[in-house]
């Protein structure tokens, strides 16, 4: 009798840590910003990474904090007005925008002293020690840029960027990558490196790039590298990624649902433990 009792407070204890409510504030760029923004994406995605988490794992809340177009040193920056709450996990997703902004990546001695928002590992130093300060016990875990392909935005072809197959600057976004593992190994704080992610590499990211033909001006479908070197004019070309060529991403940049859910079952590994 008595071991059926002690058997019934072990369930009841597992039962009541299993729908524990967490507390998880999603600090990122654009990938975060979407996840409620479906219409910017032209109801290109049916929901981020964040609706995808805690749909599988129901006994954790979200806060999105995601800010279109912001880099790091942005968020680093304006830390004191962006309303951040005590909270049991915070994930950062940033370094995209640093890296296409040209903002300078820095040095490890720029985390080590606290140097500032002016450079990436400066503006992480802000972010962890601002984190830890709600709570210094909160998991807080770090996401490195993905891969890019060519984006277009798809609300304004005007807004277009080259991929992180060349450097912008004289930087690479692989080493605001290499950073970000770098800051994470020092503070012993988890790492999801969606950079070397496989499934997430530059040659998945879509199926093609329809563009004119230097030759023949007849639209062509050029896969990952032969676009790198085809001209795209915004003024007088078609949308360059048609449904059809959606992959892990639908816009060269942005995660598509079979992107987003590639990040979700990452997070949901982490967060399971």
């Amino acid at each position: 009798m008595k071991k059926i009792i002690a058997l019934l407070v072990l369930v009841g204890l597992f039962s009541s840590f299993s729908t524990e409510k967490i507390t998880w504030v999603a600090i990122g760029d654009s990938i975060t910003y979407l996840n409620e923004h479906q219409n910017e994406t032209g109801n290109r995605i049916t929901k981020g990474y964040m609706t995808r988490v805690v749909e599988k794992l129901p006994h954790i809340e979200y806060i999105n904090k995601g800010y279109n177009g912001w880099t790091a040193g942005r968020i680093a920056e304006k830390i004191e007005t962006l309303n951040l709450t005590k909270a049991d996990v915070y994930t950062v997703f940033l370094g995209t925008n640093d890296w296409w902004g040209g903002r300078p990546l820095g040095t490890f001695a720029d985390y080590e002293n606290n140097a500032g928002y002016q450079t990436l590992y400066g503006s992480f130093r802000i972010i962890i020690d601002k984190l830890r300060s709600l709570n210094p016990d909160a998991k807080i875990i770090l996401m490195t840029p993905m891969q890019r392909a060519d984006f277009v935005y798809i609300a304004n072809m005007k807004n277009n960027a080259y991929g992180s197959y060349k450097e912008k600057k004289g930087q690479t976004l692989g080493q605001f990558a290499d950073a970000i593992n770098a800051i994470g190994k020092h503070e012993k704080l988890k790492v999801i490196d969606l950079y070397n992610t496989k499934r997430l590499n530059v040659k998945k990211l879509v199926k093609y790039k329809r563009l004119k033909d230097p030759q023949t001006g007849a639209y062509k479908n050029y896969a990952y590298p032969d676009f790198i070197d085809v001209p795209f004019n915004p003024e007088t070309d078609e949308y360059p990624y048609p449904v059809e060529s959606i992959a892990m991403t639908y816009d060269g940049l942005h995660p598509s649902d079979e992107g987003y859910e590639v990040i979700a079952k990452l997070l949901m590994k982490a967060l399971k433990k």
